[in-house]
């Protein structure tokens, strides 16, 4: 079905008990890097913390290879496989907690998202829509994303310990505006190994995984 679809749905990649250990995990995370960046005990650019607000979505609560969400990236890697039928290699996962408001507008992602998954940890329901067909879009090379809005969507919803996974690189993926208080999703990042360069990509071009992205290129 993947291999036809580009797209897949995995009900409990992870159990719930899991998942909420996860959410609660990183909303207090949240707390603890919101009251050192006040407090001034560290500076908002120290990114071992996370920080508010990336280039896709103002504000919200965000950590590029946070060690938990990196771990998590191992733990699922054999299901994803399993049901994709694919060998990967993992280059990272970057985890948010979405707020009132905020929306994913339609993109596509660079190449360490070819194979990708996002997996819902907590919080209130929040649809994600992935479109069914290659359309081609507008690169945006600051973001290492492709833009465009002219595919018609399939609605996916997912509750804690569910995943979608997807080829991030070919089917665009967005979500509309969110009307909960919160939700908590990490999107977790592969490479088929038979693609050209996996080997060189392997965890983003980090010397191993939990690192964070100034690790980059640096190996």
């Amino acid at each position: 079905m993947f291999k036809k679809n580009k797209y897949i749905i995995i009900k409990k990649a992870i159990s719930k008990d899991l998942a909420l250990f996860v959410y609660n995990y990183f909303l207090i995370k949240r707390q603890v890097a919101k009251t050192l960046f006040e407090t001034n005990y560290i500076s908002p650019f120290e990114t071992l913390m996370g920080n508010f607000g990336d280039n896709q979505i103002p504000k919200a609560y965000f950590q590029y290879a946070d060690v938990a969400m990196d771990t998590l990236l191992l733990k699922v890697k054999p299901v994803i496989e399993q049901h994709t039928k694919l060998k990967l290699t993992p280059t990272y996962s970057y985890a948010r907690i979405y707020e009132k408001g905020n929306m994913l507008r339609r993109h596509k992602d660079r190449f360490s998202c070819e194979i990708s998954g996002t997996l819902n940890l907590g919080g209130d329901l929040w649809p994600i829509y992935i479109s069914p067909n290659e359309n081609v879009g507008i690169p945006d090379d600051k973001k290492g994303i492709t833009i465009s809005s002219n595919a018609k969507g399939i609605k996916v919803d997912l509750k804690p310990g569910d995943m979608l996974i997807y080829k991030g690189m070919e089917l665009e993926h967005w979500r509309e505006p969110f009307t909960g208080e919160d939700c908590c999703q990490v999107f977790l990042h592969y490479n088929n190994v038979k693609s050209k360069d996996s080997e060189i990509n392997m965890f983003d071009k980090r010397a191993h995984l939990g690192l964070p992205g100034d690790f980059r290129n640096k190996i």
